[in-house]
């Protein structure tokens, strides 16, 4: 088949897809049939560009593989993108490495992205990926602040042809973290009253020594939106989520997937929810903080020790906490549950017959084989619907985890309207809903 034919037909599938999608049902595809797209046939897989070229980018390219053809891989860090382009799982040596992410969103033979960058790059290129019509796959968190949560619904809700995901993998996980919210949502624990919301806390360091950057980054670029400040080390690959300049610390690190799923379960993740009020008094920096801002620029300054209590309208209260064990405990007045990634789930309550027949329960609740977290996406793009990794449930975790960080810097409590989504009544805590971005890497406004 020529080159012509190939590029025409995958033009005819992406333009059924899109269309698809459009008409299709808003219902997640949270139960389906196992299906997967790795055999599909030349001419129905896709292309993909993957941004962002560190270790979780390397391995989401590789599972991307199974399902598109990865043509570019692009990395600020020119050692990342060759190390990816010659990988034999992901470039294979014949796909194009670039160090600016526009020469990828540029190229007409790129359907979809992949985009793990740091955190505070997110949502521009999301963004501008959205605006070249490219299908989107972004790793958590999302976002940076409270601002971007609103710029990226609002790119979402623009190009809703296009299908948005978000590498929130616990949202299926259907032996831990969707049996557990099934069962909370059927009841079986009563009403519910506290979750506790184990994250762990940061590392402390420093100080670090300020060098020269090493000659295959591009520093500048590496910043982006963020302050122009003298290279550091440990500001950069793999750390630079401890500094609340580049990221939320734990707040937004694990808490992008624990409280997610905490939220899912008690109905909390829907546009005009989430709590009402945090109460950060209780947190603690490896750093001394004036008026929410560290004193220092060579330490991690992100929180290590903290148990930050967020009450919903409702009444319910979620701690999000360092201490204690990582994961979920949902506390009802008919039992407790206790759920996250090593264990099979916890449970202690007066009906445990009724809590031990789950897999009953399931079958009657509609759960059925479960596909892959990105076949998902693939199948979403293939045949339309939103993605059971939605952006809009993740804007409102990625809310709530940044009211927490927000609450702790400031060591206080702060107060949210979820339906005008602001702060409201203290200026100071409503400075930290958007930050000044750096002239040249501006988020667009759609």
């Amino acid at each position: 088949m020529t080159t012509r034919h190939k590029r025409s037909s995958r033009r005819h599938f992406l333009k059924r897809s899109a269309n698809s999608a459009f008409a299709a049902s808003l219902a997640p595809y949270i139960f389906s049939v196992e299906t997967s797209w790795a055999g599909s046939s030349p001419n129905e897989r896709l292309g993909i560009g993957c941004i962002g070229m560190g270790g979780m980018g390397r391995a989401d390219a590789r599972a991307h593989a199974r399902f598109a053809d990865i043509i570019a891989v692009c990395d600020v860090d020119e050692k990342h993108a060759e190390q990816a382009r010659n990988d034999p799982h992901i470039g294979k040596g014949k796909a194009v490495a670039f160090q600016d992410y526009r020469q990828v969103l540029e190229r007409k033979d790129i359907d979809v992205v992949s985009i793990d960058t740091p955190d505070h790059w997110h949502t521009k290129i999301a963004i501008e990926a959205l605006m070249a019509g490219k299908h989107v796959f972004c790793q958590k968190p999302l976002t940076l602040t409270l601002e971007e949560n609103q710029l990226i619904r609002q790119a979402c809700q623009k190009y809703n042809k296009l299908v948005f995901f978000i590498g929130t993998q616990q949202r299926s996980d259907r032996a831990r973290f969707l049996r557990a919210v099934n069962l909370v949502q059927k009841g079986l624990l009563g009403e519910i009253k506290k979750i506790t919301v184990g994250i762990n806390g940061g590392p402390k360091g420093g100080p670090f020594p300020k060098t020269d950057p090493p000659p295959e980054l591009d520093w500048n670029r590496w910043l982006g939106q963020a302050p122009l400040v003298p290279y550091i080390k440990e500001r950069c690959h793999g750390s630079f989520r401890w500094w609340y300049e580049y990221s939320g610390g734990k707040f937004t690190d694990w808490g992008a997937h624990h409280v997610d799923i905490a939220q899912w379960a008690i109905g909390e993740d829907r546009l005009g929810t989430g709590p009402i009020e945090i109460d950060g008094t209780d947190a603690h920096h490896p750093v001394p903080f004036r008026d929410g801002y560290p004193t220092v620029d060579d330490c991690f300054n992100t929180a290590t020790d903290y148990a930050v209590k967020c009450r919903f309208a409702s009444g319910i209260e979620m701690i999000v906490t360092s201490r204690g064990d990582n994961g979920i405990l949902f506390e009802g007045t008919r039992g407790r549950l206790f759920v996250n990634r090593r264990n099979q789930l916890q449970t202690a309550s007066p009906r445990r017959r009724r809590v031990s027949r789950t897999g009953r329960l399931l079958r009657r609740a509609g759960f059925r084989s479960f596909e892959g977290h990105k076949n998902n996406f693939y199948r979403c793009i293939r045949e339309g619907g939103l993605p059971v990794s939605d952006v809009y449930s993740h804007v409102q975790t990625m809310n709530t985890c940044h009211l927490c960080a927000i609450a702790a810097r400031l060591k206080r409590v702060i107060r949210w309207d979820p339906k005008a989504e602001r702060i409201v009544g203290d200026d100071q805590a409503a400075s930290f809903f958007a930050r000044e971005q750096r002239k040249g890497f501006e988020i667009p406004r759609v």
